[in-house]
C-alpha cells in the first residue's frame, strides 16, 4: 500500500498543463489522513471538509483571486490543473489552507495569451505574506520560507506532501525554460510557507 501511496503523491505532484514529472524512486514517508490513500483516486475529506478556501491573496506579486476551484487527481492520478489560465486551484483531497500539515494550491504561470495568476511566484521571497480566506470566516496568514526551481524528474515529494509542522502552504507551478517540442516547461517552481510570525 506505501508503493501505491508513494506512486500516487508523485503523479500528483505537478500541475497539468506542465509535463508530468516521472517517478521518484523514494517513497515518501506516511502522509496526513487528509491525502491520497489510494491509487483510485482523492481520499473524501471528512465531515468538516465543507471548509475551503475561497480566496488567495499575495500582495508582492499582485496575486488576488476571488475564488478557488477545487483540484483532484484525473484518470491518470496527475493533479489537475484548472480549466482556465485565470484559475487557481487548491489540492482539494489535502488539508485546508490553515488547518495542520501542508495545503497545495496551484495555478499556471502563463498562456498563449499572457500572464496567468503564478507568472510572478517564482519572484516571491523570504519573508512575503500569502493570505487565504476560508468559508468559515477564517483568514490564514502565511509566511513565505523559500522558493525552490526543481527539474520536473527530481520533484521534492516528501518535502511538499510529506507531515510539516503546523499549518504549512505549497504554492507550485511551472517554470524554467519551455521544451518546445513537449510544449511544457522543463521545471516546478515550489514556494514553501508556514504560519510563523515576526
Amino acid at each position: 500500500m506505501r508503493a501505491d501511496l508513494g506512486a500516487l503523491l508523485v503523479a500528483a505532484l505537478v500541475v497539468a498543463g506542465c509535463a508530468p514529472a516521472p517517478p521518484a524512486p523514494a517513497v515518501p514517508p506516511a502522509v496526513q489522513s487528509t491525502s491520497p490513500s489510494t491509487a483510485t483516486g482523492p481520499k473524501p475529506l471528512p465531515a468538516a471538509a465543507d471548509v475551503r478556501p475561497v480566496r488567495l491573496r499575495i500582495p508582492a506579486i499582485g496575486v488576488d483571486a476571488p475564488a478557488l476551484v477545487p483540484l483532484g487527481l484525473g484518470a491518470d492520478h496527475q493533479l489537475e490543473a484548472p480549466a482556465r489560465f485565470e484559475d487557481v486551484g487548491w489540492y482539494a483531497a489535502g488539508p485546508v489552507p490553515g488547518d495542520p500539515g501542508p495545503a497545495v494550491i496551484a495555478a499556471h504561470v502563463d498562456s498563449r495569451s499572457g500572464p496567468a495568476p503564478f507568472f510572478r511566484l517564482r519572484d516571491l521571497r523570504d519573508g512575503d505574506e500569502v493570505f487565504v480566506a476560508r468559508s468559515d470566516g477564517q483568514e490564514s496568514r502565511f509566511v513565505v520560507d523559500t522558493v525552490q526551481r526543481y527539474p520536473k524528474n527530481a520533484f521534492p515529494t516528501d518535502a511538499v506532501y510529506g507531515p510539516a509542522p503546523g499549518s504549512a502552504l505549497r504554492l507550485i507551478t511551472c517554470g524554467g525554460s519551455f521544451d518546445a517540442a513537449k510544449r511544457s516547461y522543463r521545471d516546478n517552481i515550489v514556494v514553501y510557507a508556514s504560519t510563523r510570525w515576526g
